[in-house]
């Protein structure tokens, strides 16, 4: 009599969370080139006293010289060509690289630190404290986000940081609604009153309790905002009150570059590449943020 031997397969360990998050973020290939395009620029900024082939602000008697791609017999020592003062197109992209991405770090890290902030007192609290804050951040609403940053810079006075001061309290509007959003959603679960009966006070409940299980949704906020704050930045910086010359930022050297548009386009078509395909990266990113943290999205 022959007996049938089973052979068991092992079972699959279960996946870690980062494991389990990239598996899911990997799925978008716009997410995945978007960070990798990230990361690229950030190691070029970081790096731009190395990689940068001159100085950025370095004047040479070719102004308005023409990408040797297109033009014969033209000096590769300027790849990307020269501005209307001489100044290499290619070393201010570099460093414009890094400015840019710090002053989105600092929009980002104020507007959602005071957002976060007052989004969990408004939803914990509610009552005439939420009525309060709301009611402000309607009239925020109320009025175009690049027309209140410029009025507040033409009151502060035109400057990098006033600027970015004013990008980053133009944009908690959209942090302090999500968040009470949030909080207002998760204020009634189980979890959140058995804390409460544990003898939790309220600023355990809002930052250890509450606020976790609400970062999802800030952290596509976040990475979407660092995208508008470069845009407002170079929208200040060609109006000529964000960056100031001969500081090389990309909309600042748009506006310079403004008047050279007929004879000179490498000029205004580079500064310009530069916030399309930064911009385009971060959205792309955050779309795949989005749909890894969401778990309706996730496929």
């Amino acid at each position: 009599m022959s007996e049938t031997v089973q052979i068991q397969t092992p079972v699959p360990a279960p996946k870690g969370p980062i494991a389990e998050f990239w598996s899911h973020f990997s799925h978008s290939k716009g997410a995945v080139v978007g960070l990798s395009y990230i990361l690229f620029i950030f190691a070029v900024s970081l790096l731009a006293n190395v990689v940068a082939p001159h100085d950025p602000i370095a004047q040479a008697r070719d102004a308005l010289l023409m990408p040797p791609a297109w033009m014969e017999g033209g000096s590769w020592s300027y790849i990307l060509g020269t501005d209307d003062v001489g100044r290499d197109i290619l070393s201010r992209l570099i460093y414009g690289a890094r400015l840019s991405l710090f002053i989105g770090l600092l929009v980002v890290s104020l507007s959602f630190v005071f957002g976060v902030l007052l989004g969990l007192i408004s939803g914990y609290f509610g009552g005439w404290i939420d009525i309060f804050i709301m009611r402000v951040i309607d009239i925020m609403l109320a009025l175009p986000s690049l027309l209140l940053a410029i009025a507040i810079v033409a009151i502060l006075g035109p400057s990098l940081l006033n600027a970015s001061f004013a990008i980053a309290l133009v944009s908690l509007p959209s942090y302090v609604r999500l968040t009470r959003a949030s909080v207002l959603n998760e204020l009634n679960r189980d979890y959140v009153t058995a804390s409460r009966v544990a003898g939790a006070g309220p600023i355990r409940l809002m930052l250890i309790t509450i606020l976790p299980n609400c970062l999802a949704p800030l952290i596509v906020q976040t990475t979407l905002g660092f995208s508008n704050a470069i845009l407002d930045m170079a929208a200040l910086g060609f109006l000529g009150i964000g960056a100031q010359p001969p500081t090389p930022e990309w909309g600042a050297m748009l506006a310079e570059a403004l008047q050279f548009v007929q004879r000179a386009w490498w000029v205004v078509t580079f500064p310009g590449l530069a916030i399309l395909l930064t911009v385009l990266a971060f959205n792309l990113m955050g779309d795949g943020l989005r749909d890894a943290l969401d778990p309706k999205l996730k496929q």
